[in-house]
């Protein structure tokens, strides 16, 4: 095997394909990046961990076709550390050479026959907006569990019907609804899928970030549940989450005979500051009376906050607290001008969405529902 390619080009496809290797791979093989140079002038780097494949397609000049695999994290390094010229790579014997103006390396390669074959990218499902995944995607990661103990709420809820995705995840204390409209490759199509919502996270990143259209594969039911994504000629693939989610739709409030608006960058500031004096696991208080909220956070003989900022209420006066990053994240994933708050109960699940003007209408699009702390007073 030999070619040559641009050291940025090399850098950027190692770097993203190499970005899921195990740390502790439970095969050795499993750390390396395989590398195949075929005669039409194309690179293919691959990575693999059972659970989540990845793949890139380079264009390079290839004097002899062939495949190696090597250490995928050293190479990543090495390439991101070369002097940008172009990039000799060259097999010689059991060790992979890399020539890069006067910078020399040497990589051993490790057995390419033992290493497992990659699945396929599953079928066109539909294609989406590279942005409006990757917005969609920061909305509704902010609920799910981080918590590997309870696997099945380390996922996102992906429901689709038709032109229209839901996206759903909760770690029991707040849950977030996210829809979003899509191209489906079949009209009506129609689909449930748990996806890890670290794979989601690194496909906005990585993906979507671009800014162009991302297509999306689906497969389930036929032995292994898979979802794939591909956008400028990079794959990955990822398995599937398995089990029942729980029907957590049921509980965002039929009707909601209080709430509030208030004007989401100031609260979100009042929110930060009020907090600094809240000690592990305190609540930050929110006291809604007409025309004003009061942010309070400490008691008794410990540091305590306090903030007023202008609020419409329409209903009943209404205190809650909350757990002071919880409702911070509701607030910064909102990515609107004006917060509103509905309410039902002081301590049942409060729901926020956003608005554009003070007396507008509510974007349902997206959904947090925070579940609020019970505190004395």
């Amino acid at each position: 095997m030999k070619f040559r390619v641009e050291r940025d080009v090399l850098a950027d496809a190692v770097t993203w394909t190499a970005r899921t290797l195990p740390t502790r791979p439970p095969a050795p093989v499993l750390a390396g990046v395989r590398i195949e140079a075929d005669a039409q002038g194309i690179i293919n780097l691959a990575s693999f961990d059972y659970e989540t494949s990845a793949r890139s397609e380079i264009p390079a000049d290839v004097a002899e076709p062939g495949t190696v695999l090597v250490s995928g994290r050293l190479l990543a390094e090495i390439s991101r550390a070369l002097p940008n010229k172009p990039v000799d790579v060259t097999l010689e014997g059991t060790k992979v050479m890399l020539t890069c103006g006067a910078s020399r390396f040497t990589l051993l390669t490790m057995p390419v026959e033992d290493y497992p074959a990659l699945p396929t990218m599953p079928e066109l499902t539909g294609t989406v907006s590279g942005d409006a995944l990757t917005l969609a995607v920061n909305q509704v990661t902010v609920a799910a569990s981080k918590d590997d103990t309870l696997p099945l709420l380390t996922g996102v809820r992906v429901e689709i019907e038709g032109e229209r995705i839901t996206l759903l995840a909760t770690d029991r204390y707040r849950l977030a609804l996210r829809e979003l409209t899509w191209t489906p490759a079949t009209p009506g199509y129609s689909a449930v899928a748990l996806i890890r919502a670290r794979t989601l996270n690194d496909v906005a990143r990585s993906l979507g970030a671009g800014g162009g259209l991302v297509n999306v594969g689906l497969s389930t039911g036929a032995g292994l549940d898979l979802v794939g994504f591909e956008a400028g000629g990079r794959h990955t693939t990822s398995q599937l989450v398995d089990g029942d989610y729980p029907a957590v739709r049921r509980l965002f409030p039929d009707a909601t005979p209080i709430h509030a608006v208030v004007a989401t960058a100031p609260l979100i500031e009042a929110a930060k500051r009020v907090s600094l004096v809240a000690e592990r696991n305190t609540p930050i208080r929110l006291s809604f009376t007409d025309g004003q909220v009061v942010l309070e956070a400490g008691q008794g003989d410990d540091a305590q906050a306090s903030e007023a900022l202008e609020a419409v209420l329409v209903g009943e006066d209404i205190a809650v607290a909350f757990n002071p990053q919880f409702l911070l994240d509701g607030l910064g994933a909102l990515g609107t001008d004006f917060t509103r708050l509905s309410f039902t109960h002081p301590n049942k699940p409060v729901e926020f969405t956003g608005q554009e003007s003070l007396d507008g209408e509510d974007d349902s699009s997206y959904r947090y529902l925070l579940v609020p702390i019970r505190f004395a007073g």
